[in-house]
């Protein structure tokens, strides 16, 4: 998993905020997740040193609240930005205009309603298998990762 210091590199070398573009301008940034916030948040910075006037950002997905224990590198509880904290104290870290997210009932609106069949635990914290405790599920998938 990259650190910190490697993601924000990532973040300059794949986005660049032109100001010939943003200056002045009030713009929306929509992702997928926000998980701990740092890419979200230098993303933010870069826009606005270009100029931007007003930053808002959308979110395509409930608050990731829960790690994921089934395959996708998620990282503790604790290290999720919105387990410990409302929209608005993210938006105010993010240093963004304006934050949303797409709301649980949202993320399902495409099935009628039904959330049979899909794994929400992420936003939840209802996992579909038990897992008993923490320290155990990260212990398994630890284990499960090394024998590749």
């Amino acid at each position: 998993e990259p650190s910190s210091s490697i993601r924000n590199f990532g973040v300059k070398v794949k986005l660049n905020a032109l100001r010939e573009v943003l200056d002045g301008k009030r713009v929306v940034v929509v992702d997928d997740s926000i998980v701990r916030g740092t890419t979200s948040r230098k993303l933010i910075s870069m826009i606005r040193q270009a100029g931007a006037r007003e930053v808002h950002m959308r979110i395509s997905s409930p608050p990731t609240t829960n790690p994921c224990f089934y395959g996708i590198d998620t990282p503790t509880r604790e290290e999720l930005i919105a387990s410990a904290h409302s929209v608005e104290e993210i938006r105010a870290y993010l240093s963004a205009d304006s934050l949303a997210y797409l709301s649980h009932a949202g993320l399902f609106a495409f099935t009628g309603g039904r959330a049979e069949g899909f794994c929400d635990a992420c936003f939840t914290g209802r996992y579909p298998v038990a897992l008993g405790d923490e320290t155990r599920a990260r212990q398994l998938h630890l284990f499960e990762a090394s024998e590749r």
